[in-house]
Formats: structure tokens, sequence, C-alpha cells
């Protein structure tokens, strides 16, 4: 019987230790009587205990004895721990561990290394331990934690700032949007992201906000633009826009943040100096640039209402009425006001008695006529203006009152009264010119020209007009308007203020140029897709007779047909 070594013994121990040194690993094996049969060289790189200890015949006891006196033993921070783990115990607890069949975990050995332990107990009752230095993917799981946290973090911030913020990739989509963003929207977050602007906004508003977009991604160089937004519930939005470019080379991103100027814009002076009590009033509308609309007045209505009310198309008609509201809530001045004027009413406020009184006398001596007295049931001097007001109805209303339920109130008192709209007219401007009495025209070969450079839009107009039986044709730009306006002599003409080779307001004051020599008129209705006052100071200053903002709906295009349409054309509709 031989008990010594086999010939290839140190042929294994040698291959064991280069392998074992080529892969970076430390390898403990021990028999199924727990004395050491091979430990790598490598094992003293993690733990620094006497070589002897580490010979074949050691037992596994005296080797993990020898591990807990050095201090440097997995789990433990010896410089700053101050819990002394009991020797025996910690002795004993390991050698369980050998004596699983698997046995795996990330530890801590020393005050900056961590380690993977293997362990492996095999049928035959070898035990193999195998430890890997894992400190610089331990230092990576924890740095991606921290920027994880980090970055969570900031969108907390982001989602926390009043202030609209987007961010675009180098392909301008979107790739990080806050809340206040999303909110101009009436969109969730995952329906912005990877999308791009011309999957929100109007084609020429797309395509400016990519060229300065692109020019930030080129050049680096701020952008700044003051733009007026309108949010989908109808309110105003008026910010000062900057976009900077941010990242690497080869990765650049666009940021833009929209800073909220809303209050500056509509902060005036009542006497001299500037007072937020003398009131709310636009005062220079030209620094902002028109920029989203996203605000739908008719799909706004509570449909249930109005059907309770009566038909929505017989109370179409109160569209241009004169409405004044009198409160002295500037929150509640703001919402209705908004909405009743997005609603294609003539609306306007005012905050106490005093200027009740002068209002009233104004509009008298200017021959004007109040339809409607929105009063505020928190009004001062309420209960006397409610005994002594004879001018017209007064509808209540209440800070807690939605604007889709008052629309239905004013609606509801219209039609009851058999009301018919007067004329708009710009705001209150008490200053209403007589319309002018125009020869009747000659025979029409279309009922209705719509001047539209968006396909998407011309269809929906195609579609709406066809519904309503009435003969059409489609003009792509505004010179292409005149030109068939000379041809076809239509009726009416809906004309897009916005369009390529000639806008609608040129086109219109051709058209209005060539009537003098003809002794005709047509109604030019504008079409535009912000409710800017200078938008519309531009509709009437090139000759338009009214306008009506996108996006366009069935009963808004009936009640333009039923109010400038010649009657033949009327009964073609109906």
């Amino acid at each position: 019987m031989n008990d010594g070594a086999s010939n290839g013994a140190d042929i294994n121990r040698v291959i064991l230790e280069s392998s074992c040194d080529a892969l970076g690993i430390a390898m403990l094996v021990c028999s199924r009587d727990d004395t050491i049969l091979f430990a790598s060289r490598t094992m003293l790189q993690y733990f620094p205990v006497p070589s002897e200890i580490l010979m074949p015949g050691t037992r596994l006891r005296d080797f993990l004895g020898a591990v807990y006196d050095t201090g440097v033993r997995p789990g433990t921070v010896p410089e700053s721990s101050r819990r002394r783990t009991n020797r025996e115990e910690w002795i004993a607890e390991h050698m369980a561990l050998h004596w699983r069949e698997r046995y795996e975990s990330i530890e801590r050995a020393g005050r900056t290394r961590w380690v993977s332990m293997r362990k492996r107990r095999l049928s035959s009752g070898m035990g193999i331990l195998s430890i890997i230095d894992v400190s610089d993917q331990k230092k990576r799981d924890e740095q991606l934690q921290t920027d994880l946290e980090r970055v969570e973090l900031t969108e907390q911030i982001l989602d926390a700032q009043p202030n609209p913020i987007c961010v675009k990739d180098r392909n301008l989509n979107y790739i990080a949007v806050n809340k206040a963003f999303c909110l101009i929207h009436d969109q969730p977050q995952d329906a912005i992201l990877g999308r791009s602007a011309w999957d929100l906004v109007e084609s020429e508003l797309a395509e400016r906000f990519e060229q300065s977009d692109r020019l930030v991604l080129e050049t680096g160089k701020p952008h700044s633009q003051a733009e007026h937004i309108v949010r989908a519930d109808g309110s105003d939005l008026w910010v000062l826009t900057r976009k900077y470019r941010v990242g690497m080379p080869g990765r650049h991103f666009v940021v833009s943040c929209m800073n909220d100027v809303t209050d500056i814009a509509v902060w005036y002076q009542n006497s001299g100096e500037p007072s937020l009590e003398g009131g709310l009033q636009i005062r220079d509308y030209s620094i902002f640039a028109a920029a989203q609309n996203f605000y739908d007045p008719f799909r706004a209505l509570n449909v249930q209402q109005l059907v309770e009310a009566g038909s929505m198309i017989e109370t179409l008609p109160a569209r241009g009425l004169r409405v004044l509201l009198a409160t002295a809530d500037r929150l509640l001045e703001e919402r209705l006001v908004t909405r009743l004027r997005g609603s294609g009413l003539d609306a306007c406020a005012v905050r106490d008695a005093n200027e009740l009184d002068a209002f009233c006398l104004a509009v008298d001596e200017a021959g004007l006529k109040l339809d409607i007295l929105l009063l505020d049931t928190a009004f001062p001097e309420r209960q006397k203006i409610g005994s002594t007001w004879r001018d017209s109805p007064i509808v209540p209303v209440s800070a807690e009152q939605d604007g889709a339920a008052v629309l239905t109130e004013v609606f509801r008192v219209c039609s009851e009264r058999g009301s018919v709209a007067a004329p708009l007219q710009s705001e209150w401007s008490l200053s209403f010119e007589a319309e002018e009495i125009a020869p009747p025209p000659p025979a029409s070969q279309v009922d209705v020209l719509v001047a539209e450079d968006n396909q998407i839009n011309q269809f929906v107009f195609t579609q709406i007009l066809e519904g309503l039986g009435v003969s059409h044709r489609i003009a792509a730009n505004g010179r292409e308007a005149v030109e068939l306006w000379h041809e076809l002599q239509p009726s009416l003409v809906l004309m897009d203020v916005s369009m390529p080779v000639m806008n609608g307001f040129d086109a219109t004051v051709a058209i209005r140029s060539a009537e003098k020599a003809r002794g005709q008129k047509t109604p030019i209705i504008g079409v535009t897709a912000q409710a800017l006052e200078i938008d519309l100071q531009q509709c009437k200053a090139s000759g338009m007779d009214d306008h009506i903002m996108k996006p366009v709906s069935p009963d808004m295009i009936e009640a333009v047909l039923r109010k400038f349409m010649p009657v033949k054309a009327i009964r073609t509709a109906g």
C-alpha cells in the first residue's frame, strides 16, 4: 500500500495555482474531515494569515481561527466596528456554512474591499471555497444606485417647478418633460415622450420650433422667445421660452424652459405707479410670438348640460353677445372672461360698483346694449345692484362654479329671450362701426371658398361642409384664394390667417380692393389658431367680417352659415 502522493499531484497543484492566478480567484479545497487539501497563494491577498496555515493537512477550523485573528474577516470593518464578534461563534457559524451544499454571498472584507464567496459541498464530501474580488463592480453598482437616486430627485425637483420644462435629443424627440409641460398639453407624460413637436402642434409652429432647436444644437448659442400659449383648459399662459444646449460632443440635448411671465405680461399701471390692484390688462401683444393653442371650447362644453338647456344649434347665435362680469375675484375674472371669449362671446369685467356705474354710462353714451350681466354672489353691494338693475338679465355666478355651467346658463337665458347676437365687435371698444350695406353680389358659382394650407384641416372642412350640403372649393394658400374668389365669386370665404405664399390678411386686403371696383362685398371669416388680441385686430383691420378659432366644429360652421350666407345658401345648407 502506497501512502505517498501520486506522481501527478504536484502537476495538478501547479495547474490549479496557475489557473487561480490567471482568473484572479482564490481557492480553498478541503476534505470530508475538514482538513485543507489545497489552498492557492492568492488566498493571502484576501486574508493575511501565516503561509503555513494554508499547507495541506491544516484543519479548516484552524484556518478560520487565523482569519478571525487577522481582523480582516468577511462582513466586518475592524477600523470602525465597535462590536466584537465572539471568536468561537464566528468559527462555528462559518463551519456550518462550509457544510451547506451551496452558499453564495457578497461580503465586505476590510474597509474598501468587497468579495464574492461561493461555497460548494460535493456529494463525495469534498468542500470547495472560491473568492473573487468584486470591489470595482460593487462601486459601479453603488454609483449606479446613486445616479438613479439623483435622477429621481432631479425629476421630483423638475416636477415641482411651476415653469414647463422639456428636453429633446438630437432627433428633436422629447426625452424628458415635467408635469407643468404635460399640463399645458393636457396629456400624460407617456403620451409625449418619444414624440416630436410635429405630433403635438400644428405644422407651422412645429417647423418654427425645430428651426430654433436646430440652431441651438448646431451653434450652442442660447435662444429666447416670448410666446403666448393657450392651455387645454382655455387659460392664457405668457412665457419667455429659453433654449440651451447641454451634454457632450456627439451627445447634445436641447433643454427648453418656459418661464411663466403671465403676471408681468398682464401687469399694468393704473395711475402712474405699478399696482396689481389697478386691474389686469394686456398692454403689448407684439412681443409675444404665437405658440401652442390646445383649447377646444366646443369640446370643453358640458354636452349634457347643453342638451338639458336646449338644442346647441339654437343657442349658437349667442356667440357675439355682450356679457359683463362683475366680480372682485381676480381668479374668477381671469377664468370666466377667458372662457367666455374663447366661446365667441364679447366679454369683459368690472371690479366694484363705481366701475360698473362708469361702464354702464359709457355704454349708454355709445348707444350700445349690454345683453347679460354676470354678477358674482360675493360682489360688494350685490343686493343693491340686484334690486335696481333693469338693463339686462342678471345671471349669478360664484367662484366654485364651472365655466361650462356659466356658458350653459348664458345660452339658456339667450334661448328663452329669443335674442339674436349682435355682430362680434372688438373687446368692448365702445365704438362699433355701422355695417356697410352692400349691393347684392352676382350669382355665385360656389357657396363657400375655404383658404387652408393644412391638409388635415382641409379634410375637416370638406367633411363638415359636405355634411351640411354646402358646395365649396379649397385654396391651399392666400394667392390661390384670391384667384378662386375672382373666378368663382363665392357667397362666403373661410380664410385661414396663416398660410404660405400669401397670408390670410393680405389675401383679404386684395379681395376688398377688388370689391371696390365691382361694387360688391363677400363675407370673409378669419380662421385663427390663437386667441391673440393682435390677430383679432389684424382680422378687423384687413376687412374680415368675423373670426372663428380652430379646431372648428360642425356647429361652429353652421352658425357662421346662418349668420352670413344668403337665404338661398341657408336653405341649401338646411
